[in-house]
């Protein structure tokens, strides 16, 4: 089956009602969409689509796991995906203006003339935004078997340099301090 086709719902056939749909994805879905900061994804992400007369809502609930690189030591690192997002769809007569005009990013409009949903770049951007923005082991694991002791040590030098060098810098102001 093609992928892209794997990530459609041709809604028109579906009757009113909620419906779910689930999605298995792995780092070969990413492969349209370039290079990525992460890599090893397993996700599942679960969609519950409530169809209504004249608009869908959309809940997306992602969970997996990723590998990223620590931002504190460089070494690899599994970080949990877990978020739920939402989207009404909305079929107008005009969608690419409705679209244009919508200020709410969780609203979507699609044309009348529709009779499929393309969920591909959706999903793409929920897992993305479901990535952690800070990417470090927790305080307790540091030093632990995931990271790289070198990198660990570098870090504590050169933090003691810099905590050498920035009173040097302020010493000379001490002179000034009781003048008025």
């Amino acid at each position: 089956m093609n992928q892209r086709r794997e990530f459609e719902i041709a809604f028109v056939g579906l009757k009113p009602g909620v419906h779910v749909f689930e999605y298995r994805i792995e780092d070969k879905f990413f492969i349209p969409y370039g290079d990525q900061d992460f890599e090893g994804c397993v996700a599942d992400v679960k969609l519950s689509l409530d169809k209504n007369n004249g608009f869908m809502q959309l809940r997306f609930d992602v969970d997996g796991t990723v590998n990223v690189g620590c931002d504190r030591c460089g070494n690899t690192l599994p970080m949990q995906l877990w978020d739920e997002f939402n989207i009404i769809v909305k079929i107008a007569d005009d969608p690419e203006l409705m679209n244009e005009q919508e200020e709410d990013p969780d609203v979507y409009y699609i044309g009348r003339g529709e009779s499929h949903l393309h969920l591909a770049d959706w999903i793409y951007e929920f897992i993305n935004l479901s990535i952690p923005l800070q990417r470090m082991c927790k305080p307790e694991e540091i030093g632990g078997p995931k990271c790289n002791k070198e990198v660990l040590e570098k870090l504590k030098k050169m933090e003691a340099e810099a905590q050498k060098d920035t009173n040097t810098v302020w010493k000379g102001l001490d002179k000034f301090k009781d003048l008025e």
